[in-house]
């Protein structure tokens, strides 16, 4: 398989679709009122839709990053490379444990869920008080973890913006045809 030295248009539009859907989704999460009882109200409803999006838009980036590699960026050094390539593994993981850990925490409250209210979504497991609890903990965990990832790897990004000014973003801001 060939490695590409830049990211094409769907790995980036891939990219930047996953941005804005987190972007929403945290503030829905941050905001709703917490769930003790009952059915999911529509806040519950928004955020589970979106994680499931941002879930099917993850699967789509990982498979296009998977069947179509970047090459790691050459003028940087050897940490950088390997720290930008574990960062970005790293958000996969989060982003596919944190939306999967919400679908589960759903499952073991019993709801029965839609996307967007259109769409039923299967139980991904059976009403069970014990796991609520242990998933709902795992979900908390991942999310927090996810947001630290972000900004590391956001910090990053403005690093080689501003600071060492080196381009390396280009590779992801750039349409590849625009290129110098």
């Amino acid at each position: 398989m060939d490695r590409r030295l830049h990211y094409g248009n769907t790995a980036k539009i891939l990219h930047w679709s996953v941005a804005v859907l987190l972007l929403v989704q945290f503030p829905i999460g941050w905001f709703m009122p917490d769930i003790h009882a009952g059915p999911p109200g529509a806040a519950m409803s928004l955020h589970v839709s979106f994680g499931i999006l941002i879930l099917a838009v993850v699967a789509v980036r990982l498979i296009w990053r998977i069947t179509h590699p970047v090459a790691p960026e050459s003028s940087l050094p050897g940490w950088q490379r390997v720290s930008s390539e574990a960062v970005h593994w790293l958000l996969y993981a989060l982003v596919l444990g944190t939306t999967l850990t919400g679908w589960l925490f759903a499952s073991f409250r019993g709801w029965s869920l839609s996307l967007f209210s259109i769409v039923p979504l299967p139980m991904l497991a059976s009403k069970s008080a014990s796991d609520l609890k242990l998933m709902e903990g795992w979900h908390q965990v991942a999310e927090w973890a996810l947001l630290v990832v972000i900004v590391l790897h956001i910090s990053a990004a403005l690093l080689h913006i501003f600071v060492y000014r080196d381009g390396v973003m280009r590779r992801m801001l750039i349409d590849e045809h625009q290129r110098p």
